[in-house]
């Protein structure tokens, strides 16, 4: 488990000045590396010239191997798909662009469970191997028993035998060497001791240094090892054991590590025939070559996941996927908006060559929001493992990337504006969240999304009379009403319909006498004891809109029930706030804290009064819902605003209709109490969940029984979705960022919404990772009800337009004239939109700025030449990505093969002359990757993957599942 704050400075750039010292005294040693964040820091900052040519020295001998050469080692349970691409793709840029090489191995050994979307991801990228460590303790016991920890992989049911990679699970002793010596009871193999940062003693003993290997104990130490060696090769099919050296912080006094390794290794293989073991330094590379050799026939494992993760019986590494709720939320708020940001960056680049902004600073300005998305992706930081201070770090870094890609946005619409010269000027553009102050306003909004889409956009305002007009200055329909979140101000909802990729501007005025803004009017019922309802004389209150009628329950003020209008089915349906309260003192059983949930018994309800308000307009009704602990409390620690939208004729309201949107107010919460959210139904849902697995399919969970901590271990992550359903209806639930979720009973689904913690534990104490997180969290959820059918089609639109929501800015206008109407169009930022088939997803359009070739031969070429000179970013390629979003077989329409003409696609950029389709991350130019395909049952012959299909030309035939990337390059470039 890495903490940023000590790796970040002195560790990281220790380790890596200590190892290649290091690996230039002895032609034998080999070392790996992971991280690019970390590299890059030193090779930014502290390598000199001639530490740079011994790097490029041992990578090209293969001793100093990359793997996985993303930013970060990702979590795989919590992150968005999107994410884990973007951190992947920045570190392989960068070690392409700078040494020409391209990893091909995982070493995904931290993260607390393996998901089935990584080895997919990790095809694409163009891996023959990938390994995983940490997944149940008694799944793992059995798999090595029985020497399945090695498998081929396919985690994608639609991609299959095409993206399936080979994968090895570590066995017991983890990645870490075993440190106990039965000859001493000092430790052995750690030479260099415990890191002590950031003041290194001053005679250089750390603490815990291992007992040095000397002439006395050097059989006694090669005894020890050749055993564990013996122990582990059990577990295996071939005769070739990983055996990794080190584990977290280690080798930043390398010389002292490799000096005693060396003498180790030496006497095992001088011995080798009485040791029946020879030994040999290693890359991971260098192992699974020798695995892959032996030719053997390997298993095939479905797209089963290893979600949760369990180390005992009572730890159930389940609580983190609700940990530091906010961090989590502003992680996917910075993805969305860095998603936005390129896009719209990209257009315009293409369509203002001339522009007065400076390419090169706004490169930086997108870069600085791809690095903080990128670095918060660690499986110690968006998972919540981390201490404050580090959390600290991680959110400054996304804010300051945040403010830096809306600044640019602004300052786009600020040029594009004034290029226009027709009178127009901006005098300031807010690039606040929301607000609006007295003056006449223009509001810019821009829809990432390359599908047309039709929402409600909110800003916030100091006024209840308003007007709002579209840029012809037509009336735009808008509903003002009084904020959930501050008495002085009023929340107003515009209705915008905006095409793919581009923006519109509302002109949102002061009433002037004509038409205004509907005005959403309160209704305050009394607060209702929900212990003593009366069930006798049940009076419900109706909410309707065109898709669905939401009973609420007068007696008690709940919600009642939901009928979907078209079917005319109804799902009882009511929804309660619950509290585990869990155990904090080690010496009274198991505890929760940033990691583990365990709860020493079921949840109890927090409120035993709930109070009601419905404010209704025209357009909009909320039901805002808040839970007391009982009758005469003052405060609330926990709201509920359900939101229904009514679409006027002339509005595509498909979407809005169908979604019923619900925002939570959680906190602060007492100590140790994990707070839920659960909704419970009339369906016969068997107690069967499904979640989505890092938003790019979904995974069924059924309900498992275990001797111990049963409720814990049936939490799973929802990263985008999750649902349940009876025999025709589904309910499902869509999510802004990453919550845990459980399925407890019947008919019923539970979301975990927040947690606050103490515990007692010295490791936890350590670290600061106690969890005393008294923060006030809002996350949104929509619910989706209806059919099968309907349901698998609505939620993958709809899953992407909670994430991708329009991006909203804010320009004054100068003067007080209103400009004539008539002088405007819509403006898309170029002139015809980007818009993809509803089955398909603009997954990326960016300009990356990476000056390597696309000719693998001239860009390894240019490097060892030393032409690889600093210069300006590249801004002729533009980045293309476009994923297929269904399953096959799974809607006998949506799920078939699309053909996409990248050329028409385009149009709007300008006129595409070349396309090269390449690997995920960029990397590879497909036709001549060969991944090293594996023996199965399935496939008896071994020998390499190649592409099925060449896309020379600019049409591309996009499959189910598929992820597809491209180079663009345009013409004038």
């Amino acid at each position: 488990l890495f903490f940023f704050q000590e790796s970040m400075h002195a560790y990281a750039a220790n380790v890596y000045t200590s190892v290649v010292e290091e690996l230039m005294k002895g032609k034998q040693r080999k070392f790996i590396a992971v991280e690019q964040e970390f590299f890059r820091l030193w090779w930014d900052a502290v390598a000199t010239d001639t530490y740079k040519q011994q790097v490029h020295q041992l990578l090209q001998e293969g001793r100093l191997e990359f793997v996985i050469g993303g930013q970060v080692m990702h979590d795989e349970a919590v992150t968005l798909i999107d994410d884990q691409i973007l951190q992947l793709t920045e570190g392989h840029g960068f070690l392409y662009e700078t040494f020409g090489i391209r990893p091909q191995f995982s070493w995904h050994i931290d993260p607390f469970g393996a998901s089935a979307t990584t080895p997919t991801l990790f095809a694409l990228a163009g891996f023959n191997a990938h390994l995983i460590s940490r997944i149940d303790y008694d799944l793992k016991a059995d798999m090595q028993k029985n020497k399945k920890l090695q498998f081929v992989w396919q985690g994608s049911p639609s991609l299959s035998e095409r993206q399936e990679i080979f994968t090895h699970v570590m066995d017991q002793y983890s990645y870490c060497t075993p440190s106990q010596i039965p000859f001493s009871n000092r430790s052995g193999f750690y030479w260099n001791g415990i890191a002590a940062f950031p003041d290194p003693p001053k005679d250089g003993v750390y603490p815990n240094m291992s007992l040095p290997v000397t002439d006395t104990n050097i059989h006694l130490y090669a005894q020890t090892m050749v055993a564990n060696i013996k122990e582990r090769a059990a577990w295996f099919r071939t005769s070739d054991v990983l055996w990794p050296w080190g584990c977290d912080k280690q080798f930043f006094n390398a010389s002292v590590q490799y000096s005693n390794m060396d003498l180790l290794l030496d006497y095992i293989n001088k011995h080798s025939d009485e040791f029946g073991v020879t030994v040999q330094y290693a890359t991971v590379g260098d192992y699974f070559q020798a695995v892959y050799s032996r030719n053997l026939t390997w298993e095939i494992r479905d797209s089963q996941d290893f979600l949760p993760y369990s180390t005992e019986p009572f730890q159930a590494w389940t609580g983190f996927y609700t940990s530091r709720s906010m961090l989590k939320g502003i992680a996917r708020r910075a993805s969305s908006l860095l998603y936005a940001g390129e896009s719209f960056f990209t257009q315009y680049v293409r369509k203002h060559p001339a522009s007065s902004i400076c390419k090169c600073r706004a490169l930086k300005q997108l870069q600085s929001l791809r690095w903080a998305v990128s670095e918060v992706q660690h499986h110690d930081g968006i998972t919540g493992t981390e201490s404050p201070k580090v959390k600290d770090m991680y959110m400054n870094n996304l804010m300051y990337g945040m403010f830096n890609v809306k600044k640019l946005m602004a300052s786009i619409i600020f040029d594009m504006n004034n290029a226009k010269k027709n009178g127009e000027v901006y005098s300031s553009i807010y690039v606040k969240d929301s607000g609006i102050p007295d003056v006449d306003q223009y509001v810019v909004v821009y829809n990432p999304l390359a599908w047309n889409i039709t929402t409600f956009v909110t800003v916030s305002v100091n006024h209840v009379a308003m007007s709002v007009y579209d840029e012809l200055g037509h009336s735009v329909p808008a509903q003002v009403q009084s904020s959930t979140e501050s008495h002085s101000t009023y929340e107003l909802y515009i209705l915008v319909a905006i095409s793919g990729l581009s923006y519109r501007k509302y002109n949102v005025k002061l009433l002037n006498g004509k038409q205004s803004a509907f005005i959403g009017r309160s209704v305050k019922y009394k607060r209702k004891d929900i212990t003593f309802a009366d069930q006798q004389s049940r009076q419900l209150l109706p909410v309707v809109n065109n898709c669905y009628q939401v009973l609420f329950d007068q007696n008690t003020n709940l919600m009642h029930s939901i009928t979907e209008r078209e079917t005319n089915q109804t799902v009882q349906l009511t929804q309660e706030f619950l509290e585990y309260h869990v155990n904090g003192d080690v010496m009274k059983g198991p505890i929760s804290d940033n990691y583990l949930f365990a709860p020493n018994a079921s949840a109890v309800p927090v409120s035993k009064a709930v109070g009601l308000e419905v404010v209704s307009g025209n357009l909009m009704t909320e039901i805002r819902q808040y839970f007391y602990s009982n009758v005469t409390s003052q405060d609330y620690i926990y709201a509920v605003y359900t939101r229904m939208y009514t679409v006027p004729e002339g509005y595509d309201g498909k979407l809005l209709c169908h979604r019923i949107e619900q925002e939570y107010s959680v906190g602060p919460l007492e100590l140790n109490r994990e707070a839920v959210l659960r909704t419970s139904t009339n369906l016969n849902t068997r107690q069967l969940l499904y979640t989505d697995s890092n938003g790019y399919q979904i995974q069924r969970r059924p309900f498992k029984a275990y001797v111990n901590n049963t409720v814990a271990r049936n939490y799973y992550p929802m990263v985008q979705t999750a649902y349940i359903e009876g025999d025709t209806t589904r309910l499902m639930l869509l999510a802004e960022r990453a919550h845990g979720v459980s399925s407890q009973g019947n008919g019923q689904v539970e979301v975990m919404l927040h947690r606050r913690l103490w515990n007692n534990l010295q490791w936890d104490l350590n670290y600061n990772l106690t969890l005393n997180d008294s923060s006030v969290v809002r996350p949104v959820i929509w619910l989706i009800l209806g059919t099968k059918a309907v349901t698998s089609i609505l939620y993958r639109t709809s899953v992407l337009a909670l994430e991708h929501r329009p991006v909203v800015m804010f320009g004054a206008l100068s003067g007080d004239k209103p400009k004539l109407p008539g002088q405007l169009q819509q403006n898309s930022v170029h002139s015809s939109p980007v818009t993809v088939p509803p089955n398909l997803h603009l997954q990326t359009l960016s300009i990356p700025g990476w000056r390597y070739s696309s000719n693998h031969a001239e860009q390894v070429r240019s490097i060892r030449m030393g032409k690889q000179k600093q210069g300006d970013a590249d801004f002729s390629r533009v980045l293309l990505r476009i994923r297929h979003l269904y399953e096959v077989g799974e809607d006998p329409v949506l799920s078939q093969p699309v053909m996409v003409n990248l050329k028409s696609l385009l149009k709007g950029l300008g006129s595409v002359m070349v396309v090269e389709e390449r690997s995920l991350t960029g990397t590879w130019d497909v036709n001549t990757l060969k991944r090293w395909k594996w023996r199965t049952a399935q496939y008896p012959s071994k020998g390499f993957f190649n592409n099925t299909e060449t896309s020379d030309n600019c049409i591309v035939t996009i499959h189910p599942k598929e992820i597809r990337t491209f180079f663009v390059y345009f013409q004038g470039q």
